[in-house]
């Protein structure tokens, strides 16, 4: 699926037909949610989609809105991707069963709607919200976690995804794809700072070490826990610790990181003439058998169907 820019303003429609409108445009880009909109008679709103078919990006404004996703929501249309929700201006209640918040400029929030929540605005809001598919953030992490958006890896965050919004109709497919893959790297430290803001902070250092070592010498098939920690001279014990507070394992952010070099060649324009057997061996594996089970496991789609779909991005 190519990469899409969808814009949706009430202001377009007359006034009776703006909050069914939003409400559809919310439970099609989201998921199913009971929308209530205090005053339907002067409800006005904007909302800008980015979308890939791997990720999604919501900017919007609107008057006062309810949002609720309730225990038979749930059950109906489970969804357990993550969002990533950074307000621009005005503030937000999240509230759930195990915790209530308010989000504000300078912060941002993390959350899942696989469980009843609640989220409030009572007045206009600004805001981002970037979907997350679960299987990107293989925690076990907690229903939601709040970052400091001022300073700091959050400020980074913040800063990439207002570039991504602002460039949203310069962008390919493969660019939006790349750009939110290393913005959800940059989120699973946030999460892990979060949680553990001590220690967190070496540890992610540590983990940012490894994967930098691990994509310089990714082409290398006998590259293992082993060879990571005697190339950067620390112990295997260091990196297996680092990579369990990460919530991953030598051997299993190996693979990873020669899948996602091998999608990010798959879409480049400028790898189009190099057979793909080729950029499975040049990512570290083995055989093409096992280079598309394994890419099929992750992705959902064979080397091919990406390459395909790059191609008609760029057509």
């Amino acid at each position: 699926m190519s990469y899409s820019v969808t814009t949706t303003a009430t202001d377009d429609y007359a006034p009776h037909e703006r909050v069914e409108l939003w409400r559809e445009r919310t439970n099609a880009y989201q998921s199913a949610l009971d929308v209530r909109c205090p005053s339907p008679e002067d409800f006005h709103g904007t909302m800008i989609r980015q979308y890939s078919g791997a990720y999604q990006l919501v900017s919007y404004w609107s008057s006062e809105t309810h949002y609720l996703r309730t225990p038979d929501l749930v059950r109906r249309e489970p969804d357990e991707d993550y969002r990533l929700l950074i307000p621009l201006y005005g503030a937000a209640g999240l509230v759930t069963d195990r915790s209530e918040a308010t989000v504000r400029p300078g912060t941002g929030a993390l959350l899942t709607i696989a469980q009843p929540c609640r989220f409030t605005q009572s007045g206009p809001l600004r805001a981002v919200l970037l979907t997350i598919p679960a299987r990107e953030v293989p925690g076990p992490y907690p229903a939601s976690c709040f970052f400091d958006l001022t300073k700091g890896l959050g400020r980074l965050v913040s800063a990439m995804i207002g570039v991504l919004r602002d460039e949203r109709d310069e962008l390919t497919a493969a660019q939006f794809d790349a750009a939110c893959d290393r913005l959800t790297e940059l989120v699973r430290m946030l999460i892990k700072g979060a949680e553990q803001p001590g220690a967190a902070g070496r540890l992610a250092e540590v983990e940012a070490d490894i994967r930098r070592y691990v994509r310089r010498n990714i082409a290398d098939p006998e590259l293992n826990g082993s060879a990571v920690a005697h190339g950067l001279g620390w112990s295997l014990r260091q990196v297996q610790l680092a990579l369990q507070q990460a919530g991953t394992t030598p051997r299993e952010l190996i693979r990873e990181e020669r899948l996602r070099l091998a999608r990010e060649r798959l879409r480049d324009p400028g790898h189009r003439h190099v057979p793909i057997t080729d950029i499975g061996h040049a990512t570290g594996f083995p055989s093409s058998s096992a280079f598309s089970a394994a890419y099929r496991r992750r992705f959902g789609e064979t080397p091919r169907d990406t390459r395909r779909r790059a191609l008609e991005d760029t057509a």
